[in-house]
């Protein structure tokens, strides 16, 4: 899903300032954003969406972001299998927006603009420390390859100890944040010893790639096309730097109540078919395309077969993967990502005893 509207570049604390470089570079991006509009959480999800909507003859209509060209629900969208899935509890999906960062999509559930959206557990905790409708109801245990700290090749950064004094990209409260804040710790860095830019993901390859950041904390969406062009690679990945980083689904919580056995089937469809998708990972890529921006070809394509075999499934949320939530929550809270300690096991729910 596009953000709800461009999300304005922070800036860290004194210590982790955007240099005035990096901000010249952003200040263009900005206007190039602006350019093409700020899209809103209505026009994100589309006219014509409403609240656990009925569609014809009483069908449930379930809205999710739009898959694109791969994974699990992309192939589902193609080949029919998820509306067989799902048309047998009496449901239907509505394809709303598109998918992308979970900020922008815990918002647009929040105002009953969207019943389902994936992200990461950082992400997650940063959203839900602001009033949630939502709660997430599966857990994918934390990328061990795909995820990590992208330093350009020919850099002369070799270990965690060489960020000190550079300049490091991070989308500010999520998956990129919580990596480097991570590798430092690990490290015994001081965090304000390393200088946080906080970019949106999306913005953030030019920037990289123009040497006004040194460093770039990330994951595969993003990554997968900077190492298979041969341009990066991982200083440390998520097994190295520990991360307990975890894909979560979330669920409008209003729909949840309404509609617990949609949601059920909608978890096994996702549980059955990620772990199709581990076995064989190149059938869940170019769904739709071989062609274009959204297609994977090359030595990209190896990578991305590579790094979503060694990935996990889609799960129940288990009582160990609640404490390292807990952990990732209390992390956050005295890195002072978040004012306070956010309370994650409130906004979970029993996939399993659901209904």
């Amino acid at each position: 899903m596009r953000p709800l509207a461009p999300l304005t570049p922070s800036v860290a604390p004194p210590a982790t300032r955007i240099t005035r470089v990096a901000l010249a570079v952003l200040a263009a991006l900005s206007v190039l954003t602006a350019c093409g509009g700020s899209p809103t959480a209505e026009s994100a999800v589309g006219p014509g969406a409403g609240s656990g909507a009925k569609g014809g003859k009483g069908t449930v209509t379930i809205r999710i972001p739009d898959p694109g060209n791969s994974g699990v629900l992309a192939r589902g969208k193609k080949d029919g299998s998820l509306d067989k899935a799902l048309a047998a509890v009496g449901a239907e999906v509505a394809w709303t927006g598109s998918a992308g960062p979970f900020a922008p999509a815990a918002q647009a559930m929040n105002a009953d603009q969207l019943d389902i959206a994936t992200g990461s557990i950082t992400s997650g905790i940063t959203s839900l420390s602001q009033s949630p409708g939502f709660a997430f109801f599966t857990a994918t245990a934390p990328d061990p390859v795909g995820e990590g700290i992208l330093v350009r090749e020919g850099s002369d950064i070799d270990s965690v100890e060489d960020l000190v004094g550079r300049k490091v990209a991070v989308n500010k409260g999520g998956t990129g944040e919580y990596l480097l804040l991570k590798a430092l710790a690990k490290a015994g860095i001081p965090a304000d010893e390393v200088e946080r830019v906080y970019l949106r993901p999306d913005q953030t390859a030019a920037v990289f790639n123009a040497g006004q950041v040194d460093a770039w904390a990330v994951w595969s969406t993003y990554a997968v096309a900077e190492i298979g062009a041969g341009k990066a690679h991982f200083l440390a990945d998520g097994t190295a730097i520990g991360s307990d980083n975890y894909s979560l689904n979330a669920v409008r919580s209003d729909f949840a109540k309404e509609h617990p056995e949609v949601v059920e089937a909608l978890y096994a469809y996702l549980h059955e078919n990620s772990a199709k998708e581990k076995k064989d990972p190149a059938a869940y890529l170019n769904v739709f395309t071989d062609a274009g921006p959204t297609a994977v070809n090359g030595k990209a394509k190896d990578v991305q077969i590579s790094f979503t075999g060694r990935a996990g499934t889609v799960d129940p949320i288990r009582p160990e993967d609640i404490k390292r939530f807990e952990t990732v929550a209390r992390f956050y809270a005295d890195q002072k990502v978040t004012p306070n300690k956010v309370d994650i096991a409130a906004h979970l729910l029993d996939i399993e005893k659901l209904s």
